[in-house]
């Protein structure tokens, strides 16, 4: 029997994730507490601690409403709950927005007080002043175009992007933007797939799609909508699971037995 010590687990880098531009898919997951982000470590090469946990987490419409001290209490849960995966932290709506120096001094926050390997913002070209101020300054940042959730109420809701293909040429601009600004992974959502797959060979980093195309460079959902968790996923998840199902099931069994007082018996008891 080897007696050599185990080699410790490394987490992934931003350079790593970078990388990987057209190489193998990128593999990622939202994850927003320690005990699901354990799981999703294991397979996961990023884990985003996105604002979407004010919807699938605290009942919120929109994701508008989260603040950044929410986003911080789930961030240290996931990175406590994780030893290999980058962790992505996203940035809410209105840390970032109104100067590259708040956008700063909320960014180093979240850094510090979660330990994450980076953080998300939403934003094309209109962000790239922004991107560029942070990664000149130490702060990895992922971009985000497309539908940008945290926008919602200006687009009318979550509506699918580049049906119109006049639009596409900003959408591309966009993406050319925030990497040239010096982000280092990009985020494609709800884009029709052709504009998704021109975003990928436009731009030298790596694209990450949800609703987008497979010839993005990797791929994202949120985790309770693959697990089938929600109510209505969206068309673009492929439901891998029905725990909705098996959670409902499982505490309809145990309020039949705790009413029956067949539970706990002598196997749950102590004599």
């Amino acid at each position: 029997m080897s007696t050599e010590p185990s080699k410790p687990v490394r987490r992934i880098t931003v350079p790593q994730i970078a990388a990987r531009k057209g190489g193998t898919p990128i593999v990622s997951l939202t994850s927003y507490h320690a005990h699901t982000a354990a799981i999703v470590d294991e397979h996961a090469d990023f884990i985003l601690v996105g604002d979407s946990l004010g919807m699938v987490m605290h009942g919120m419409e929109t994701t508008v409403g989260v603040p950044i001290e929410l986003m911080i209490m789930h961030g240290r849960a996931v990175v406590r709950g994780t030893k290999r995966a980058l962790i992505v932290v996203d940035m809410p709506f209105g840390s970032y927005e109104e100067s590259p120096n708040v956008a700063f001094r909320n960014a180093a926050t979240i850094m510090k007080e979660t330990q994450c390997g980076a953080v998300k913002l939403e934003g094309g070209a209109r962000m790239a002043e922004t991107i560029r101020f942070l990664t000149e300054r130490g702060i990895p940042v992922m971009a985000h175009i497309g539908l940008t959730p945290q926008s919602s109420h200006v687009m009318g809701g979550f509506k699918t992007q580049g049906r119109d293909e006049d639009s596409w040429p900003a959408h591309i601009a966009d993406a050319r933007a925030v990497a040239e600004a010096g982000a280092f992974a990009l985020v494609v959502e709800g884009v029709v797939e052709p504009l998704a797959r021109q975003i990928t060979e436009a731009v030298p980093i790596p694209t990450i799609g949800i609703g987008a195309s497979a010839d993005c460079d990797g791929q994202i959902l949120v985790l309770e909508d693959m697990l089938g968790l929600g109510s209505r996923p969206p068309k673009f998840v492929r439901v891998y699971g029905d725990l909705g199902a098996q959670i409902e099931a499982s505490v309809r069994r145990y309020a039949e037995d705790v009413r029956e007082r067949s539970f706990p018996g002598p196997d749950e008891t102590y004599r």
